[in-house]
């Protein structure tokens, strides 16, 4: 049997700055450090970090009052970090520096009198905080599509005015699709100046369909809650080639 490992693999730059501001918080502050969400999706990072003494919660209600709170890699919505303003919490901020550039990116497409279509998966913890920081105070609203079907079935209040931005961790591939969707129904639709799929993200899938074309089967270690585990997994069987979604050694099985 011959193995052939992609390149490049691994964590990104963005999940590594997490895990270390959890640790340097960990180091110096001691346990418990509180973190809003996974801070990776990850179950043995996440199970190590917890072991060390970091409480992973689902919202702030669930962190006492003047006590340390780290937001995940995935960022958070305004109204999180008003209300960790308003209890005095202690913020530290993992979020990743490339899911922060989509964050302003809504920020000013709101504060600039447009709406907003975020391409992205409902559910997840990136979708939601980049949701959450548009301002509907001013009559706009931001719209969630996930697939070129929604896209084309969208309807909004000022078509004129109307922008769109994406989750970081996409399907290059898919993301395409759904943007020339839109551009077909919204002609007058604005992008970033500069893709929002992280750069880390597109290099991991270009290496993926090289070594889908050389190889048999294709191993994709990741935590099944990953959402850039699971598009490499489906951009290898797009290609034809058996694919699995792999958490650890016990996931392999021998036939």
């Amino acid at each position: 049997m011959q193995i052939k490992m992609a390149n490049p693999r691994g964590f990104c730059a963005g999940v590594d700055r997490a895990i270390e501001i959890v640790n340097r918080a960990l180091d110096v502050f001691g346990a418990p450090i509180y973190v809003r969400h996974e801070v990776v999706h990850n179950k043995f990072v996440v199970e190590n970090l917890r072991q060390r003494g970091a409480r992973f919660v689902e919202e702030l209600d669930e962190v006492p009052d003047d006590k340390i709170v780290i937001f995940s890699a995935h960022g958070v919505s305004q109204a999180v970090r008003t209300e960790a303003d308003r209890r005095g919490l202690k913020v530290f901020d993992a979020t990743c520096p490339l899911v922060t550039k989509v964050h302003m990116e809504v920020v000013n497409f709101s504060g600039g009198g447009r709406e907003c279509v975020l391409i992205g998966h409902k559910g997840h913890p990136e979708v939601e905080g980049t949701m959450g920081q548009y301002d509907a105070s001013q009559g706009g609203d931001i719209y969630l599509v996930e697939d070129v079907e929604q896209a084309l079935a969208l309807e909004v209040k000022d078509p004129d005015h109307l922008s769109y931005v994406t989750q970081t961790t996409l399907s290059m591939d898919d993301t395409a699709a759904v943007i020339k969707a839109l551009r077909s129904k919204f002609p007058n639709i604005e992008g970033p100046r500069k893709d929002d799929i992280c750069y880390a993200t597109q290099n991991r899938q270009d290496a993926v369909k090289t070594l889908a074309q050389q190889v048999d089967v294709v191993l994709v270690v990741g935590s099944p809650n990953s959402s850039n585990s699971n598009r490499l997994r489906e951009l290898a069987e797009r290609i034809g080639c058996r694919a699995y979604l792999v958490d650890s050694e016990e996931d392999i099985l021998p036939e």
